[in-house]
């Protein structure tokens, strides 16, 4: 049995909190963005988060050991838009690679780094994959829905390239994650079984949907329930939701997904519903307070944050979730 699954059988396993908005409290400028190596570069770079990698290794060091240090047993790798698809808004598809291992890289090192503070709670990387901002089931115009911005060979392609990377930089896990189309996610999962078969390895595969809104399904459309049938196909180490809502609006589709699945649960929603001003309010403490409902509910394997969380978040997460058992996987019929 792989470390990975030998922890979910003992524990909940906490995932880390956001990324972006950790980055946010640098408040980098252009010229942080571009650092040495690009300060000629000919387009600007500001809001290319995964390029600090880069550019800014340190930052990206620290968030992920205050992670750590909060009680998280798995950080994500700064690659939430590590496509060439993602990287064409800066004209950088040629460092896509470069971006994904460095970013796992530094991911695994500090991973290692606790591990061996703590051999007793091992840490685990997980390579993040996003949604890309095209969508492969959807026509962007609304004039000629048979358009499509991208198809399903082009995210194969795009999706390959970064799953190599991710896995040879270091990860222990994929987390394709923020599904918005399911077929994006597809064609990430497929890309996920070829680099698998090429390079003659296996490695866990946990998958994260979003619901967009109070109509309780996807933006291409699907239920909980035909979400979770279009993707259980491949053996994942866990199905879940994150983004676009709060713990307590969530709940609800978290809960049809955990009665419907045999696969481990994860879940890292926002920190409550953004302002006015695009600003996530909702406290720690009344964030535990929900997730706590998740427990008390037996729905969730694996636990974190997403927009607007913090180390302080996840910090309270992990002090509830070590009171209670994960969740039992029943076979569903």
């Amino acid at each position: 049995m792989s470390k990975i699954h030998q922890a979910l059988n003992e524990r909940i396993l906490i995932l880390d909190g956001a990324m972006g908005t950790m980055l946010q409290r640098y408040n980098f400028t252009e010229e942080d963005f571009r650092g040495e190596r690009f300060r000629d570069f000919p387009h600007p770079l500001k809001g290319n988060n995964d390029l600090l990698t880069l550019t800014q290794p340190q930052a990206i060091r620290d968030i992920h050991a205050q992670y750590f240090e909060a009680g998280a047993d798995i950080v994500e790798t700064n690659t939430f838009s590590g496509t060439t698809v993602g990287m064409a808004d800066y004209h950088m598809e040629s460092l896509v690679y470069e971006l994904n291992y460095e970013s796992a890289r530094i991911a695994r090192e500090v991973a290692d780094e606790y591990t061996a503070k703590n051999p007793d709670k091992p840490r685990f990387v997980a390579g993040s994959i996003g949604p890309t901002n095209r969508t492969a089931s959807m026509s962007p115009d609304v004039n000629d829905p048979g358009f499509r911005a991208i198809t399903f060979d082009d995210l194969l392609i795009a999706y390959k390239e970064q799953v190599h990377a991710l896995i040879e930089g270091g990860s222990d896990i994929l987390l394709v994650e923020t599904i918005f189309d399911t077929l994006n996610a597809k064609a990430a999962l497929f890309a996920i079984e070829e680099v698998k078969d090429e390079l003659g390895i296996d490695i866990p595969v946990m998958v994260s949907g979003t619901i967009t809104d109070a109509s309780g399904r996807t933006l291409s459309g699907q239920t909980v329930e035909a979400f979770l049938i279009s993707i259980s196909h491949i053996p994942l180490l866990s199905v879940g939701f994150n983004c676009a809502l709060g713990a307590d609006q969530l709940k609800p589709y978290l809960k049809r997904l955990a009665h419907n699945t045999s696969f481990n649960v994860s879940a890292h929603p926002n920190a409550g519903l953004p302002n006015a001003f695009g600003q996530y309010d909702q406290t720690p403490e009344e964030m535990q307070q929900l997730i706590k409902e998740y427990l008390d509910d037996n729905l969730i394997n694996i636990i974190g944050g997403c927009c607007g969380t913090n180390p302080e978040h996840i910090k309270l997460i992990a002090q509830v979730a070590a009171q209670y058992k994960p969740r039992k996987i029943t076979e569903t019929v």
